[in-house]
């Protein structure tokens, strides 16, 4: 599959703001992006996209080889054309500087200066070569620059037939003027700086606040794994912490940490295999996952370090919290303020839930398996529900039970049968779950919402399922007894 058109257009533009001077050069790649043709296609012509590494060491000097091609011209990195496997055009760079210089992408990091973006796009007419049967055409080379990741220069291993002779050569002595222009005026000093920031959020009673990253392998970063909330740098970035309030704004908006301060630096792999220099930030919270709004991923749990063997997590994220855990023994006493109240000493609103308590004729109760990847409660048997908003909670209940199981419920056939007062977490919202008795219904319970729930099923009160939501359960247990209220977590 070729690189987009889109995300060609996207890198060019990016580029252009930062040398407007340069459109016109490019004015002829550009039109070809509007056509229906493969610009990284070495037979499109008259001209097509290449790629290029520049590599610099810890002394910020530049990797050159020798093109036997060219006899003894020196070139600022190895290059070539793109490739059908790669997905993009700075892993077309990462390919090149492998292939013809035996550096892999782990031994490199990106810039803080350049991030993803070309340091250079340079435009060259290549000679017409008739043995091989290419006509003169032109090259647009797109220049991705990285830092060495480790203090040492790698040997470099060349490529028969293609480049050999390797020099790292002073910024000032890099052999294309257009190159070292731009590598001057970046002031790029070969040293690495973190790209990506993190946050270790820890509620200080040992739990350690994890993100279920979304199934996407090659696209996001760690799939389907548990991670630290938190992500990549961006030009407009300030600085690492800046990087990751902007993160959490986004992923996470109303997520508000206490005493955020630097942790530790950690090194991480992309999904062009690139190491990541990480700046990780450590923050105190004490709050419900379930009542944040989840923008990015499947969902935010906390979990105590004795359970992260039983989680799919990297190696560096365990021992990080592993290690912050041995630093940061659980305090003595709860620190958190009562849950009916916030740090300002003001009321706090108290969340309402409706749940359908529905017997058939044998006195089984109706319960749903809610799916692995819901927000809440994943895996786990529940009854339906959901949250009460601007209308009436026998309207709630009604709209909940036609939209998830197609069920139609007359509001003069519901009675409140249960109330349960409960907090989740400490230091969470209190909620006032209200569960409702249907005495008549019509239609047969269907999964009518498979992404939060699997299968509807009929359960005997005395043979309930071992995963079932506690308060339900409890609502359950105090219905068949006759008890109108129950609390948990209080």
């Amino acid at each position: 599959m070729s690189i987009s058109s889109s995300a060609m257009c996207k890198t060019i533009e990016t580029y252009l703001s930062r040398h407007p001077g340069e459109r016109d050069a490019l004015a002829g790649l550009l039109a070809a992006l509007d056509r229906p043709v493969d610009v990284t296609a070495r037979t499109t012509l008259p001209g097509h996209v290449t790629c290029s590494a520049v590599v610099s060491d810890r002394q910020g000097r530049v990797l050159h080889i020798r093109d036997r091609a060219g006899g003894a011209v020196l070139l600022p990195g190895p290059g070539g054309h793109v490739e059908p496997g790669d997905r993009s055009l700075l892993a077309a760079a990462l390919r090149e500087v492998s292939e013809k210089a035996g550096i892999a992408p782990g031994a490199l990091c990106l810039t803080r200066q350049m991030l993803g973006s070309p340091v250079d796009i340079e435009v060259h007419d290549v000679d017409a070569r008739p043995s091989m049967g290419e006509p003169a055409h032109r090259h647009y080379d797109f220049r991705y620059v990285f830092y060495l990741a480790g203090k040492e220069p790698p040997a470099i291993a060349s490529q028969d037939g293609e480049e050999s002779g390797a020099r790292w050569l002073a910024v000032s002595e890099v052999t294309s003027p257009t190159l070292r222009a731009k590598l001057l005026g970046a002031r790029l000093d070969g040293q690495p700086e973190p790209v990506n920031a993190s946050a270790l959020i820890h509620d200080g009673q040992g739990r350690y606040l994890l993100h279920l990253r979304d199934h996407k392998p090659g696209v996001i970063w760690q799939p389907g794994a548990f991670a630290l909330l938190g992500g990549g740098c961006r030009h407009d970035d300030r600085s690492p912490e800046d990087t990751l309030l902007r993160e959490l704004s986004e992923e996470v908006p109303g997520l508000r940490l206490e005493d955020l301060e630097p942790y530790a630096s950690e090194e991480a792999t992309s999904v062009d295999g690139l190491s990541v220099p990480v700046q990780v930030f450590t923050g105190r919270w004490r709050g419900d996952p379930d009542r944040l709004p989840l923008h990015e991923g499947v969902l935010l749990r906390w979990f105590t370090p004795d359970v992260l063997d039983r989680l799919r997590l990297s190696p560096a994220t365990r021992d990080l919290i592993h290690r912050h855990a041995a630093e940061n023994p659980p305090e003595s006493t709860p620190t958190a303020p009562p849950p009916s109240w916030d740090g300002g000493g003001r009321t706090v609103l108290v969340g309402v839930g409706v749940h359908l308590h529905l017997e058939d004729d044998e006195g089984r109760v109706l319960l749903g398996l809610r799916h692995p990847e819901s927000r809440y409660a994943g895996d786990t048997w529940h009854y339906l529900a959901g949250k009460c908003e601007r209308e009436s909670a026998t309207a709630c209940l009604v709209r909940e039970a036609w939209e998830e199981a197609g069920l139609v419920i007359d509001p003069d056939d519901v009675e409140l049968a249960h109330v349960v007062h409960v907090v989740d977490t400490p230091g969470g919202p209190p909620l006032m779950q209200l569960v409702f008795r249907a005495r008549r219904w019509r239609g047969m319970p269907e999964v009518r919402e498979p992404d939060k729930c699997l299968t509807w099923r009929w359960w005997t009160q005395h043979e309930l399922p071992d995963r079932l939501v506690p308060y339900t359960r409890t609502a359950i247990t105090a219905i068949a007894e006759g008890r109108p209220y129950s609390q948990l977590g209080w």
